[in-house]
C-alpha cells in the first residue's frame, strides 16, 4: 500500500507539470530522526526475515524508540501537506503494535478474505486475532489492527486504518513536493515564526485580520501554507504569478519558454489547490472526510444490525427518526451554546463524544436492541453541536474571496463519501457478516483521527463586540436565543433565504420519503429490481452533488449568490416535476443527477450568505435556527406526502411538490432581498 501511495503521488505530480528534481528542494527538520526510525524498524523486519526472534522486552523497546523518533520527526514537519495525516496513521499503527507486545494483529477473517493463510504470517511480526469480536479483540485494539482485506493482485494485502491514513498522507506530500512550493518555503523551516503576519485577504503585513462581519476581530495565527495563500492574492490571474509583489516565484514553480504559466503553476493557482495547501483548512477537510467515510460504514451497519435483531422495517425507520429528532428539538439551543464556547474545543470534544457513543452501539444492541435508539439520539445531538462550530470556523481560516470555494470543498468531501463510501460500506458490511460491531469501532477510530487533526488547527479567536457578553444560567441561554432570533428576523436577506428554503425544500422531503416506492412500483425497470433502481437513483443524486459542488467551487465566486439560489431551487423543482411525469428509469436517473447539481447550486451560496452576513458570535444560533426551520418543513413534507400518495398516487405527489419548489424559486425574482443578495 505504501509503495502504491508513493507511485500515485509521484505520478500525479509529474502529470500536472512537476519535476522529480524538486524533491531535492524539500527541507525537512530532524530528518535524522525519521531515518533512525526507519533503520530501527527495518532492522527488526530483517531480523524476523532471518528467523531471529528478539526478546520481547528488547523488541518492544526498539519499536518504542522507532515510533517515538518517527512521531517527533513527522510532528516537526507537520505544516507540509500530507504530513499530518501520515502522522495520524503512524500513531495509530504504533499504538496497536506497542499494546500487542511489538506485533501487529491481523483479524483472521480479513486474512482469509485477502487470500492468505496463517502460514503466510510471520509470528515474529504479527499475531492473528480470532474471528470472534469479544473483549479480547477490543483489548488488543482490534479495530485499529489489520482488518481491511485487499484481495486484488499486485496490491494483495491486509491493511489497517493507520495504513490508509499513512498512505494517503504520503501520496499528498509527494504530490505537493513534486509540483513545487513557494520560494519563501525553500528558505524557511516548518515551525519557524513568520517574519510578519499577513492578512488572509492579501496585502500588507498586519497583526489582525477582520472578516467582513460586524463586531468581530480575529487574531491570526497562520500556518506556513496559509502564508503561501495570503501572499498570492492575485491567484485568480494565473499569468501574474511569479511577478513582483510576492506570490509564487518562477524559480520554485517554473514556466514555459514562451512565458505562459506552466501546468504546475496553474495547478497551484486553482482555488482548490490554494485551500489544499492551507494547513488549517486541509486539516479540517481531511478530518471531516475521514469521519464522513466512517459514518457511511456505521450507517449501513446499523440498518442491518436493527433489521437482523427485529426483522421489522418500522424498527429500522425508527432509527432514522431518532437521528432526526434532535435537529428539531435542540438545534437552536445547541447553536446558542456553541456561540458561547470555543469552536475548536467544541469540535474536538464532539468528535471524542461521538467516538465513545459509536463504540457503545453494538454493546447496547447485544444487551437490548431498544438501547440503540437513545444512543442514536445522543449521537445526533452531539453532531448538532459540531455542525455550527464547523460553519463558524470556516470563514475565520480562509480568505473572504475563498469562502464559496471552501464551502464547496466541504460539500464535495461529504458527497465524495456518499458516492464512494456507501458502495464500499455495503461491501465491507456484507463481508463482516455477523461481526457488525467492527464497523462501529472503525467509525469510532475515524472520529478520533478527526479530533487529532482538528487539534492541530490554529483558529483565530473571536473577540466579542462591546455589549455582547453572555448571560448565565437558563435565563441567559433563553436571552441568547432571543438575540439570535432577533438577528435572523432583522436581516432581510437571511430571513428571506430561510423562508424560501423552508418552502422550496418540501420537494426534498417528499422525494426522500417516496423515492423507494417510486423506484419499485412506478418505473419501467426492465431487468432491474426495485432495490437496484433505488440505489441507482441515489447514486445519481450523489454524482450530481459532486459535479455541482465542483462547479460552484470553480465559478460560484463570480456569480451573485441570490440569483444562484433562485436558479438552484428552480432547477431542482423542474427535475422533481420531471420525475413525476416519467416512467423511464434512465431518464429518472438523469433527473436525479440534475437534482444533485441543483442542490449544490442553492445550498452552497445559502451557507456562504450566512457566513458573510452573520457576526462570528451569532453564527451558531443563526445557522441552527435556519436548519431547524428547514428540517421541520422537510419532516412535515415527508409525513404529508406519504399520506397524500396513498390517496392520489406517488407520481402526482412528487410532481406537485416539484411545482411548489419551482414557484418558490421563481418568486425570489420578485423579492429584492433574495434576488439581489
Amino acid at each position: 500500500m505504501l509503495l502504491g501511495a508513493i507511485v500515485l503521488g509521484l505520478v500525479a505530480g509529474l502529470l500536472t507539470g512537476g519535476s522529480i528534481g524538486r524533491l531535492a528542494s524539500v527541507h525537512l527538520r530532524y530528518i535524522w530522526l525519521i531515518f533512525a526510525a526507519l533503520a530501527l524498524r527495518s532492522g527488526i523486519d530483517l531480523a524476523a526475515g532471518a528467523g531471529i526472534s528478539l526478546p520481547d522486552g528488547l523488541q518492544i523497546l526498539a519499536l518504542l524508540l522507532a515510533y517515538s523518533f518517527l512521531v517527533v520527526g513527522l510532528g516537526a514537519n507537520r505544516t507540509y501537506p500530507g504530513i499530518l495525516l501520515a502522522l495520524v496513521g503512524v500513531m495509530s499503527n504504533g499504538l496497536v503494535i506497542l499494546v500487542n507486545g511489538g506485533r501487529m494483529p491481523i483479524w483472521e477473517p480479513s486474512l482469509t478474505a485477502a487470500g492468505f493463510t496463517a502460514a503466510d504470517v510471520s509470528p515474529v511480526l504479527h499475531v492473528i486475532l480470532p474471528a470472534t469480536l469479544d473483549a479480547s479483540f477490543f483489548f488488543h485494539l482490534g479495530p485499529l489492527s489489520d482488518v481491511i482485506p485487499i484481495p486484488f493482485p499486485i496490491v494483495q494485502n491486509v491493511a489497517s486504518i493507520g495504513d490508509v491514513f499513512l498512505s494517503a498522507g504520503l501520496a499528498f506530500f509527494l504530490f505537493a513536493a513534486v509540483i513545487g512550493r513557494p520560494s519563501w518555503m525553500e528558505a524557511a523551516e516548518p515551525g519557524d515564526a513568520p517574519a510578519g503576519r499577513r492578512s488572509r485577504a492579501g496585502g500588507a503585513a498586519a497583526e489582525d485580520w477582520t472578516p467582513g462581519v460586524a463586531g468581530t476581530t480575529a487574531v491570526v495565527g497562520t500556518t506556513l501554507f496559509a502564508r503561501a495563500v495570503a501572499e498570492s492574492a492575485s491567484l485568480e490571474r494565473a499569468s501574474m504569478l511569479g511577478g513582483s509583489g510576492g506570490g509564487v516565484s518562477t524559480a520554485a514553480i517554473g514556466s514555459s519558454s514562451a512565458g505562459t504559466p506552466s501546468i504546475a503553476r496553474r495547478v497551484l493557482s486553482h482555488p482548490y489547490a490554494r485551500l489544499a495547501l492551507d494547513g488549517d483548512f486541509s486539516a479540517l477537510w481531511v478530518g471531516q472526510l475521514v469521519s464522513f467515510f466512517g459514518d457511511r460504514v456505521h450507517q449501513v451497519a446499523i440498518a442491518f444490525l436493527v433489521l437482523g435483531a427485529t426483522g421489522s422495517p418500522f424498527a429500522v425507520s425508527a432509527v432514522f427518526l431518532a437521528a432526526l429528532l434532535p435537529n428539531l428539538l435542540l438545534g437552536p439551543i445547541a447553536g446558542t451554546l456553541v456561540d458561547r464556547w470555543d469552536h475548536r474545543e467544541v469540535m474536538i470534544v464532539s468528535d471524542l463524544l461521538r467516538a465513545a457513543t459509536v463504540l457503545l452501539i453494538p454493546v447496547a444492541a447485544a444487551t437490548n436492541i431498544l438501547l440503540v435508539y437513545p444512543l442514536v439520539f445522543g449521537l445526533t445531538t452531539v453532531t448538532i453541536f459540531f455542525r455550527p462550530a464547523r460553519t463558524a470556523v470556516i470563514p475565520r481560516i480562509v480568505a473572504p474571496d475563498e469562502l464559496v470555494t471552501a464551502n464547496s470543498a466541504m460539500w464535495v468531501g461529504e458527497t465524495l463519501a456518499d458516492v464512494v463510501g456507501y458502495p464500499v460500506a455495503g461491501l465491507f458490511v456484507a463481508f463482516l457478516g455477523s461481526a457488525l460491531a467492527l464497523a462501529f469501532w472503525i467509525d469510532a477510530a475515524t472520529y478520533l483521527a478527526s479530533a487529532v487533526l482538528i487539534a492541530t488547527m490554529v483558529i483565530p479567536r473571536v473577540v466579542r463586540a462591546a455589549g455582547a457578553a453572555v448571560g448565565a444560567g437558563l435565563h441567559g441561554v433563553m436571552a441568547d436565543l432571543r438575540v439570535g432570533w432577533r438577528f435572523l428576523r432583522g436581516d432581510a436577506v437571511l430571513l428571506a433565504n430561510t423562508l424560501q428554503g423552508a418552502v422550496a425544500q418540501v420537494s426534498v422531503g417528499a422525494t426522500i420519503a417516496l423515492t423507494p416506492v417510486y423506484a419499485a412500483q412506478f418505473l419501467d425497470l426492465g431487468r432491474l429490481d426495485g432495490s437496484t433502481a433505488y440505489a441507482l437513483l441515489e447514486t445519481g443524486v450523489g454524482i450530481g452533488n459532486l459535479v455541482g459542488g465542483f462547479a460552484v467551487g470553480l465559478v460560484g465566486m463570480r456569480l451573485a449568490k441570490g440569483r444562484m439560489v433562485i436558479a438552484g431551487f428552480t432547477m431542482y423543482g423542474l427535475c422533481v416535476v420531471g420525475l413525476g411525469l416519467t416512467g423511464n428509469v434512465a431518464v429518472a436517473i438523469g433527473l436525479m443527477l440534475g437534482c444533485g447539481v441543483a442542490n449544490m447550486i442553492y445550498v452552497i451560496p445559502s451557507q456562504t450568505l450566512f457566513q458573510e452576513r452573520t457576526p462570528a458570535e451569532l453564527i451558531g444560533r443563526a445557522v441552527s435556527f435556519r436548519f431547524a426551520l428547514v428540517t421541520a418543513t422537510m419532516t412535515g413534507a415527508m409525513a404529508i406526502s406519504g399520506l397524500a400518495a396513498s390517496a392520489v398516487g406517488v407520481p402526482l405527489v412528487i410532481a406537485a411538490t416539484g411545482a411548489v419548489t419551482v414557484v418558490t424559486g421563481l418568486a425570489g425574482l420578485l423579492t429584492p432581498a433574495v434576488r439581489d443578495a
